[in-house]
């Protein structure tokens, strides 16, 4: 599997991500406010708004929070209007970068995120560049503490996940989106720490760099994230645990 899912999976770990760009609740109220404009305020029948939720709370934001970003979905809190975007382009070393972002200025948000692409090595592309090379899947990050990873991974095999990637602490678990929450709650009835759950666009296939180039699309993909207006970056570059643990080194220096 990529090198930047285990990115993800590591920082979620560590609890660096959103810490570093403190903008975590604007980004989970967006998600929330544009899943209820599509599919309704009711959590039984909008499986993307129980998803947002699930990740608001995952992610401590407090219930006053929610409520109110479900209420603005609504239409009975005056808020601004939200456009979901995928914007496309490709790191130094042509790495496939794909940006799922929600804004209320499509022309800022796009011409910011082609500053971000430009300054960090990188070009923003056409419509449809690199989207062909991603598909959307369930990710899901459990530590393994004192369990038997091999166990762990069969339980959620049973449940309906797809594949497993063992790592040294923890364990990440592809599901079907429909397959996701089903996974998760058995994990869940069995006492299993779940660090993150969310619906991610995954590489098919990957593509490896050399040094100089993953460490500056793994800076270009922090960068973007960084933005209110983004919610999700993904790429198909494949990210060794040298290159990880280098730019974490560089990242804490700098």
């Amino acid at each position: 599997m990529s090198g930047h899912s285990k990115w993800h999976s590591i920082k979620h770990q560590k609890g660096i991500t959103d810490a570093k760009r403190g903008n975590l609740f604007t980004k989970l109220s967006r998600e929330i406010i544009v899943a209820v404009r599509q599919g309704g305020s009711n959590q039984e029948a909008n499986f993307r708004l129980r998803l947002a939720v699930q990740k608001a709370r995952d992610s401590s934001m407090p219930f006053e929070n929610i409520d109110r970003a479900i209420k603005r979905g609504a239409g009975t809190l005056e808020g601004v209007t939200l456009e979901e975007m995928v914007l496309e382009g490709y790191s130094n070393g042509g790495a496939a970068i794909l940006v799922q972002a929600v804004s209320d200025n499509h022309n800022r948000t796009v011409q910011e995120v082609r500053n971000i692409f430009s300054r960090n090595g990188g070009n923003l592309g056409e419509s449809g560049c690199v989207a062909w090379l991603f598909e959307n899947r369930g990710l899901i990050t459990a530590k393994i503490d004192n369990l038997d990873p091999d166990e762990v991974g069969l339980l959620a095999i049973d449940a309906g996940a797809d594949d497993v990637k063992i790592e040294k602490d923890f364990i990440e678990i592809y599901t079907r989106p429909e397959q996701m929450e089903k996974v998760r709650s058995a994990l869940e009835a069995k006492n299993i720490k779940v660090v993150s759950a969310e619906i991610s666009m995954m590489p098919k296939t990957t593509a490896e760099l050399g040094e100089k180039a993953a460490l500056q699309t793994l800076k270009l993909m922090d960068k973007l994230e960084e933005m209110d207006e983004v919610q999700h970056v993904s790429s198909n570059a494949d990210f060794s645990d040298a290159i990880l643990e280098k730019y974490q080194q560089l990242d804490r220096v700098g």
